[in-house]
């Protein structure tokens, strides 16, 4: 564990090993893991939540406390927060997901660019300037290379937020681009997984600290059910890995998720890019949570990562 030392000219009472900003009630479960995670490694672990936040920020700027490793899973708009953020940033705290590496990856139209780029598939996709830059869509839009029906997405957002599935006009795509003025958007054809067995080649496909965990997604119910060693060698699944370990190398990311479909024309279609604040709830808890052991495995591969800063040779911990 990281010892004492002073932080500019005043002394810091305390100094924890990782600092867990966290807001969502559903995230109770994960958080009681990786506390226990931490307790097996040696590390200390400060939670900072909405009823402890005020009080943390003002002991930072008193130099009262100190961290080395901070991970920030607080909503994106909590703004109690902002100050917690910013004193990591400003003291060169190391960051799992760093925030100037996550904020690369919340604009899905430079995450499709970027997709291409490194040689992966994605779906045909239109991309339009916010309505805000240019109301008039000119030239018009030709929805015909989109197919029948087709999927209407902000660039920016997640959890479905915005997402018109089943699209089939330019009435839609008019009426959306005014529900996010500022905001690109993407039109998407839809992509139709090849069935296997009983089951659609529809994969939600998790990184974290270096493992990959690949999981059967069901697009209707949102259950994951994990991929078998003998599926992955009989339906030649590996390169799921793959694409996840490329993802993972150009965005810097610690944890995301990322969903993969594998077309009739056995193309490995990456249709939703990345998600850097992934849904943790346990399966045994909620039908559409992560498989147990997977969050358990999660827990354990990011509190390794920690330890490995935290006791690496000539650690200077806070700058």
């Amino acid at each position: 564990m990281a010892g004492g030392g002073a932080l500019g000219q005043e002394e810091v009472m305390a100094r924890y090993d990782l600092c867990l900003a966290w807001n969502w009630e559903y995230d109770t479960d994960f958080v009681g893991m990786l506390a226990v995670a931490c307790q097996s490694h040696g590390l200390s672990l400060l939670q900072i939540t909405p009823e402890n936040v005020a009080g943390v920020s003002d002991a930072l700027v008193k130099g009262q406390i100190a961290f080395q490793v901070f991970w920030d899973r607080t909503s994106e708009g909590d703004a109690r927060f902002t100050p917690i953020v910013q004193w990591a940033v400003d003291h060169g705290v190391h960051c799992i997901n760093p925030p100037e590496r996550a904020y690369l990856t919340w604009d899905k139209s430079k995450m499709h660019s970027a997709l291409i780029s490194l040689g992966l598939h994605t779906p045909y996709t239109i991309i339009l300037p916010s309505y805000e830059e240019q109301p008039a869509l000119v030239p018009p839009v030709d929805l015909k290379v989109l197919g029948d029906r087709f999927t209407i997405k902000p660039a920016h957002g997640g959890g479905g937020e915005g997402v018109i599935v089943e699209a089939t006009s330019i009435a839609q795509v008019l009426s959306a681009r005014q529900e996010y003025p500022n905001d690109k958007y993407l039109l998407q054809a839809q992509v139709t997984p090849l069935q296997l067995g009983s089951r659609a080649a529809w994969y939600r496909v998790i990184y974290s600290a270096g493992h990959v965990y690949v999981c059967w997604w069901d697009t209707n119910t949102h259950v994951y059910t994990p991929v078998t060693a003998t599926e992955e060698t009989n339906y030649h699944l590996s390169l799921l890995r793959t694409i996840a370990t490329s993802i993972a190398q150009f965005c810097g990311l610690d944890l995301f998720s990322t969903e993969v479909a594998l077309t009739p024309d056995d193309l490995f279609v990456v249709v939703d890019y990345v998600n850097d604040q992934i849904d943790l709830r346990l399966q045994s808890k909620a039908l559409d949570g992560v498989p147990d052991d997977i969050v358990l495995d999660i827990a354990e591969g990011l509190v390794g990562l920690v330890a490995d800063r935290c006791f690496a040779p000539h650690s200077d911990g806070v700058s």
